[in-house]
């Protein structure tokens, strides 16, 4: 049987990859397949949140880092654009 935890990750995962365009599912689906099963309880509660808002905004937050620093969600934008290799300046 799978935990509440578990069963939680394995949501965000299928949210992350099913974004509805193809941009998205891969730049969010690849980093919830490599950093769900690390993330803490309050890093999992932060990135369901971030799961919610619209794909624009977000695309625009991962591919040019603009605009996120505001963000409660800037550090986690910094970590998907470091996993992707385009972090600061990039």
């Amino acid at each position: 049987m799978m935990s509440a935890l578990e069963e939680r990750r394995r949501r965000a995962q299928y949210r992350a990859a099913h974004r509805g365009t193809l941009e998205m599912d891969w730049l969010l689906g690849r980093y919830a397949a490599a950093a769900l099963a690390a993330m803490s309880l309050a890093e999992l509660d932060r990135f369901e949140g971030l799961l919610t808002l619209p794909d624009p905004e977000l695309h625009a937050w991962i591919t040019t880092g603009e605009g996120s620093g505001e963000s409660e969600y800037a550090t986690l934008i910094m970590q998907i654009r470091t996993f992707h290799g385009l972090g600061p300046g990039q």
